[in-house]
């Protein structure tokens, strides 16, 4: 059974599109949907490869918050619209990366999941065949992860170690 919602920050979807699984959010969750902060961000470069991945996928996504944006004086402005939205439409999941934004939205009690995380709920439901491929993929893409915590779910699903 998929969850239902889940709302998604730039720095996840501009991961999962270079290394060519965003359709694993639509596998996960019945609907993403994204603020119009994340949607400037990741259609701001039309020249990037994964410009079209992106425009494609999340054109029929944005939804605008309703709300004052009061938390831009401690997360960036994608990050605390996506907290916004997250809590306006009642989602199940925020999708977000960043280390400080995540600990804030969880001191909310938002229920946050990573880019790892969806990659390792997509292995775990056999969406995906192997993690190790799109591990190293992120790395080449200068995708920031680290190289512990991937070999950590690595081991998890019993595939071998990445090396640096």
């Amino acid at each position: 059974m998929k969850t239902k919602l889940i709302i998604a920050d730039a720095g996840p979807l501009f991961s999962l599109a270079a290394v060519d699984q965003l359709h694993i959010l639509l596998e996960l969750f019945e609907d993403v949907k994204i603020p119009q902060a994340v949607w400037e961000e990741i259609t701001l470069d039309e020249t990037t490869e994964i410009y079209p991945l992106l425009h494609d996928f999340f054109s029929t996504k944005v939804v605008p918050i309703k709300g004052f944006n009061d938390l831009t004086f401690v997360m960036d402005y994608g990050e605390s619209e996506s907290v916004i939205l997250y809590r306006e439409l009642n989602a199940d999941f925020l999708l977000i990366d960043d280390k400080k934004a995540r600990a804030i939205a969880e001191s909310f009690e938002i229920n946050c999941i990573g880019t790892l995380g969806i990659l390792s709920a997509a292995r775990t439901k056999k969406l995906i065949p192997k993690l190790r491929p799109i591990f190293q993929k992120l790395i080449a893409e200068n995708r920031f992860c680290a190289i512990e915590l991937l070999n950590v779910i690595l081991k998890k699903h019993g595939e071998d170690e990445v090396q640096v």
